[in-house]
């Protein structure tokens, strides 16, 4: 069957369908990884979005068990140049194709998914419809579908859990604000021992600190940070008296409840190839990255922010601490799933942070 992939801006590419039959619109964007396309697809932080593969062959080692980053994938439809239809991999349990007809997940092959990226990188992510290629439906019908479908505002409130839950463990006492959560994040605390207990987006700060945390983690999450005032003032309450470690959208939380702002980005960044500095360690690390918001520099000025680490490709914030409480946020994912985990040490170091306070703590006592 053929399928279209109409862009807002008039731009039609007709390619191959597979996946599901279902029309979908969402924001179309692209990632870069060469691997990983699993993840990707159940990265929450990709609800309501069209993702665009670069690299030109997907789906030639299946789908696994083990390498899901959530349940229940929230991306809205899938665009590569070649889907593999028969993958050989001993982990395989499933072909892409199988698995995105399984989850209602549109794709579609066979398209010049370079100039797409192209298109995107030049004139900003814009949002797309990729319906069946109907020799009925003309553009202006197409279009008119589009605009007539309101931009996506709810997406934390999508993805993130409705009620808290526990994976237990004997170390730490960690509260996890899910706005989006990879399985990723929850793996590096328990793999540390920690007793993790994961609430909703609006859980409030009064319920969290009931929970008597050693320190609170805020997960990654799609859309505009902006988009969820009511997690912004529940950083503000909790910052002053829990270490807390923002990832992704919860790092933009976290910068945004400290008086700084946030901007949408030209076309984001998305892969696993996104080289960052560290003025701290003075090092360059390679990061996994999925977002299309960013700090702005120069709103940390006036904050009791510090600005931590670097983008290396366009000089945007990737890292902020405070100077004042035991907070600090990265941009990009340390859990990797997929990508490099060259800095997955943060982990530790958030672990350290809390041991350091609870001994400050305790001395005052």
């Amino acid at each position: 069957m053929k399928r279209l992939l109409i862009l807002e801006d008039g731009t039609i590419f007709k390619g191959q369908a597979f996946g599901s039959t279902e029309e979908n619109i969402g924001e179309v964007v692209f990632n870069t990884g060469m691997t990983g396309y699993q993840e990707t697809l159940s990265d929450p932080s990709y609800c309501g979005q069209i993702v665009t593969m670069t690299y030109p062959l997907i789906g030639n080692y299946g789908i696994n068990k083990d390498d899901f980053e959530t349940i229940n994938p929230a991306i809205f439809g899938f665009v590569v140049k070649e889907y593999c239809e028969t993958p050989s991999n001993f982990r395989s349990d499933e072909s892409l194709d199988s698995f995105l007809k399984a989850n209602n997940i549109p794709g579609i092959s066979g398209i010049d998914t370079r100039k797409l990226t192209k298109i995107l990188r030049k004139h900003g992510t814009m949002r797309g419809i990729l319906t069946k290629a109907d020799e009925e439906l003309s553009l202006e019908e197409g279009l008119a579908k589009l605009e007539a479908r309101e931009p996506l505002t709810d997406q934390v409130a999508r993805v993130s859990t409705i009620k808290p839950y526990v994976a237990p463990g004997r170390g730490y006492r960690i509260v996890l604000v899910d706005f989006g959560m990879k399985h990723g994040i929850l793996r590096e605390l328990t793999k540390r021992d920690c007793h993790v207990t994961v609430v909703p987006y609006n859980y409030g700060a009064e319920n969290i600190l009931r929970l008597k945390p050693d320190g609170i983690m805020l997960t990654n999450g799609p859309g505009n940070p902006k988009s969820v005032p009511e997690s912004i003032e529940m950083i503000k309450e909790v910052i002053p008296t829990v270490p807390t470690f923002g990832i992704c959208l919860g790092h933009q939380l976290l910068a945004l409840a400290c008086g700084a702002d946030t901007e949408k980005l030209k076309f984001g960044h998305r892969g696993s190839n996104h080289p960052v500095y560290d003025f701290e360690t003075e090092r360059a690390y390679l990061t996994s990255q999925n977002h299309g918001y960013a700090v702005t520099e120069e709103s940390i000025q006036s904050t009791e922010l510090e600005l931590t680490q670097i983008a290396l490709n366009d000089k945007t914030v990737e890292g902020v601490k405070h100077t004042n409480y035991p907070a600090f946020s990265v941009q990009y994912h340390p859990e990797a799933s997929p990508g490099p985990d060259d800095t997955n040490y943060l982990f530790d170091k958030f672990i350290d942070i809390i041991a350091t306070y609870k001994a400050a703590l305790n001395e005052e006592a």
